[in-house]
């Protein structure tokens, strides 16, 4: 249909993003050419702006190879890799890859496991997520790695817009996942290794820790670290990590899993440091002391 003049009439949709089709047809997922970098936690997403994420450089169920998969200045010699070979790789992967393989495989998203694709098919297990994140329909789809119809493109605002939507939603659904059967086992694989990191403190000797949230709000806290041994709560080493919203990890998780796991917790640190000046113990009378009263009570030796 044209109008008086010729041309085409205007979009009934508007600016906005085109509506999406039903559950069974195709609505846009990642991929589209020129994507661009999430935004921010303060932005009610995945991580601060200057932050290691790159949005999903080749589209749906493809990883990145060369640069893309290593923002730091270490890129800078994969930069040097043949364009040939790059090509090759990126087309080999093209038929292999998804989404959440992909971002899972970030630099800094080394805390997240995958989620079973079939356990985010069942609506049940998403339930109440659709009012927290924006675009939630082009989110899952990004996702799940659905295919979107040509006429159905997206503009590079449009496509920011659902890529820092899909972050935000796959971290939230992994907060479920994890507290799952399933999900502890994944998790268990990186706790074994490490993966999260150990405990700084002196006494528990390379603990490997656990991540935990403040909260399971999005927006709020970054993610922390918690101690089987001490149970002390730290930073994570990686300041790339340490930018993940700890609402993507939940408060549950790591109490939940060593109370499944019992055989899993470690006993407490059998030693203590003690204060001392010139080898003598500080006496719990000295204004040193003075804020620590309700922790250790007053008098002492």
């Amino acid at each position: 249909v044209r109008t008086a003049d010729g041309s085409a009439p205007p979009s009934p949709t508007g600016p906005g993003l085109p509506v999406p089709g039903g559950r069974a047809g195709a609505r846009p997922p990642g991929g589209a050419a020129g994507q661009l970098p999430g935004r921010g936690i303060g932005g009610g997403l995945h991580r601060v702006p200057d932050g290691p994420h790159r949005g999903h450089p080749h589209g749906p169920g493809r990883h990145p190879t060369g640069a893309d998969a290593s923002p730091d200045d270490d890129a800078d010699d994969d930069d040097a890799v043949d364009d040939d070979d790059d090509s090759s790789e990126i087309s080999a992967s093209d038929e292999d890859g998804s989404w959440i393989a992909w971002f899972c495989n970030l630099r800094g998203n080394e805390f997240f496991c995958e989620v079973d694709e079939d356990y985010i098919q069942d609506d049940f297990n998403l339930t109440g997520l659709n009012g927290l994140v924006p675009y939630y329909d082009y989110a899952l789809d990004m996702v799940l790695d659905v295919e979107m119809p040509m006429e159905d493109g997206l503009t590079e605002e449009q496509q920011e817009i659902v890529e820092s939507a899909a972050e935000m939603l796959y971290g939230l659904i992994h907060a479920r996942y994890v507290v799952t059967n399933r999900g502890m086992h994944a998790m268990y694989e990186k706790y074994r290794s490490a993966s999260f990191g150990r405990c700084p403190q002196v006494f528990c000797q390379g603990q490997p820790v656990l991540p935990v949230g403040l909260s399971d709000l999005p927006r709020n806290y970054t993610v922390n670290v918690f101690c089987p041994r001490c149970h002390g709560l730290y930073f994570p080493k990686s300041t790339r990590q340490a930018n993940i919203d700890g609402a993507y990890f939940g408060t549950t998780f790591p109490h939940l899993y060593l109370m499944t796991h019992p055989e899993m917790v470690p006993s407490r640190p059998s030693q203590s440091y003690v204060p001392r000046v010139y080898g003598f113990r500080i006496s719990r009378t000295s204004l040193y002391f003075r804020n620590h009263d309700e922790d250790h009570g007053e008098g002492g030796r």
